[in-house]
């Protein structure tokens, strides 16, 4: 019996996923992303590549392999930097916020920056990175790379050089991205959350 009831509850959570990019559209989607940073940068020289952590890091990592395996870039600088304590509500969060750990060991100075992150929301992770950077030189330029950008959602004037997809989703509605799962490869979802 408790097995019938674990099914049920894992068919009720998925009722309430949506899948916007299955794993052979993500793969298509990252393909294209790589390419557009290769017209913009060849050989990459001039450029760091900067995984925003937590969830920016994998999306970083699939775009360096994409570069190192199809175009044969393998020298591409990059780091992840961790943006916690740059947040504007980092003393305002009732919950205690924990930092990931900043892999980011170069300098940017006079460099072109491009920030990788997940899901572009509100944008106030993206105004932290802009922050944390500057203890690493000042950049060239910045330019932001998104899987996925809510358009409706940005309390801030920052919107993307390079997206994915765009999405139009309700406030009480996530879009999640999931690396690697077992049975789906790669895939991103959007998800209704419980009210109350």
């Amino acid at each position: 019996m408790k097995g019938f009831f674990f099914k049920l509850k894992r068919y009720f959570l998925w009722m309430n996923k949506k899948v916007i990019l299955d794993n052979n559209h993500l793969n298509i989607t990252l393909d294209r992303l790589a390419c557009q940073l290769t017209e913009n940068h060849a050989d990459f020289k001039e450029t760091i590549l900067v995984g925003l952590q937590p969830r920016g890091k994998s999306l970083c990592e699939k775009l360096l392999n994409i570069l190192k395996n199809k175009y044969k870039i393998s020298s591409v600088k990059h780091g992840f930097l961790d943006i916690t304590f740059f947040r504007d509500d980092f003393r305002r969060n009732k919950d205690v916020l924990i930092p990931n750990e900043t892999d980011f060991k170069l300098l940017v100075e006079n460099k072109k920056v491009v920030f990788i992150d997940d899901v572009l929301y509100t944008g106030r992770t993206i105004r932290a990175a802009l922050t944390a950077i500057e203890s690493f030189g000042r950049p060239k330029a910045i330019e932001l790379l998104i899987l996925v950008d809510r358009r409706f959602s940005r309390e801030l004037p920052i919107q993307p050089d390079y997206k994915g997809v765009q999405v139009d989703v309700y406030e009480n509605q996530k879009v999640n991205v999931k690396w690697d799962d077992v049975k789906e490869g790669n895939y991103v979802y959007i998800e209704n959350l419980m009210n109350g």
